[in-house]
């Protein structure tokens, strides 16, 4: 009887701590979650609070400029995904500019910053041009690293080699926007490159010395039926009248185990947002699809969340829409009320890391 009281109060500090092993040795998350986020990690790497300072270096994409396409992704913003993004030409006062930005409550002389190239295809461009942009906020002795937002298609020789001295002078991350793994899917939504090219991109970054970051959106629409569904570009015309189908939960877990798979440092997790002045808006509007419900999305992350292993740092669990343009849905707007939410519901109940990943 003596030996099962200390079992319980043994199991009731472990649970309380975090660190509760079960007996085959797969570890329960929960309380564990704060310290595989991004922040807390490169506070520890770097010893203080570390920020992003979003920047435009007036990028496109080759969905736009005509080479795939001129309409873009069918969820992007005219902005580029940028929508709270400083125009950068590599002057200290544009970077001043995007600190203030983050508020007068960061202390700057204590924070440390990230200089984060957001807007459209930040590779889309020659090396020369990118070079001395990507350099130049690392003469603000703030300044700890870059992120570069691209895509895989995006990144050629020249621009590997550029990265790779990069990576000898300071830390890069580069974030891939893959969003699904499903081809149907990603040719809807007009994402305009193969699975292969993600898969090489990794390979490159990762040999260069980069931290690859990998975005996924969840609650992607796509025409399941449509006989078109495997090639790329589909247009509105084509699904007309048509109501589409929302990837499944099993769809979405699919792509986090294919990136968990893929040897990426980081994720971002991403709720499909409907936004004023995308071809997506029409759709919905229309009443083609529908959104995710707060509910489905936490259940979403927070089973993703148990497929990666804890090498594979959390950079976002949830996005921050526009509220001016944002149209659906309408519970997006409130970010705390969905992270404390996923953090419930990751206390609440046994999640264990999953086989999947070894």
């Amino acid at each position: 009887m003596a030996n099962c009281k200390w079992q319980v109060a043994s199991c009731k500090w472990q649970i309380a701590s975090g660190k509760w092993q079960i007996a085959n040795g797969k570890r329960i998350m929960g309380t564990e979650l704060e310290s595989r986020m991004i922040g807390r990690r490169l506070k520890n790497e770097f010893g203080r609070k570390i920020y992003k300072l979003s920047l435009d270096i007036g990028c496109t994409c080759p969905t736009r400029d005509g080479t795939k396409g001129t309409r873009g992704c069918i969820f992007c913003s005219q902005a580029g995904s940028g929508d709270f993004s400083e125009r950068y030409t590599g002057k200290q006062e544009e970077l001043d500019r995007a600190k203030a930005r983050l508020g007068a409550k960061i202390d700057t002389g204590k924070a440390g910053f990230i200089a984060y190239f957001q807007n459209y295809t930040n590779t889309y461009a020659s090396a020369e041009y990118l070079g001395p942009l990507f350099e130049a906020p690392l003469a603000d002795k703030t300044v700890v690293g870059i992120s570069i937002a691209t895509r895989p298609d995006c990144l050629g020789p020249e621009i590997i080699a550029l990265i790779r001295r990069l990576c000898m002078r300071t830390t890069v991350f580069v974030e891939l926007g893959l969003q699904t793994i499903h081809d149907s899917t990603a040719a809807f939504i007009r994402r305009g490159f193969p699975l292969t090219d993600y898969d090489r991109a990794v390979g490159d970054l990762r040999a260069a010395g980069a931290r690859v970051v990998t975005h996924l959106i969840f609650g992607l629409p796509y025409p399941s039926n449509h006989p078109s569904a495997d090639r790329a570009g589909l247009s509105l015309e084509s699904t007309e009248g048509q109501m589409l189908s929302l990837e499944s939960t099993e769809m979405m877990l699919e792509s986090v185990r294919y990136v968990a798979r893929s040897g990426v440092e980081g994720v971002k997790f991403q709720l499909l947002h409907v936004l004023r002045g995308t071809d997506l808006a029409e759709l919905y509007q229309n009443g083609a699809f529908r959104t995710l419900t707060m509910d489905e999305y936490v259940d979403v992350v927070v089973r993703a969340l148990s497929i990666l292993p804890d090498s594979v740092s959390i950079h976002r669990l949830t996005g921050d829409p526009p509220r001016r343009l944002l149209i659906a849905p309408d519970w997006a707007t409130d970010k705390k009320r969905v992270l404390n939410k996923i953090r419930e519901r990751m206390v609440g109940r046994d999640q264990i890391v999953s086989d999947a990943v070894r």
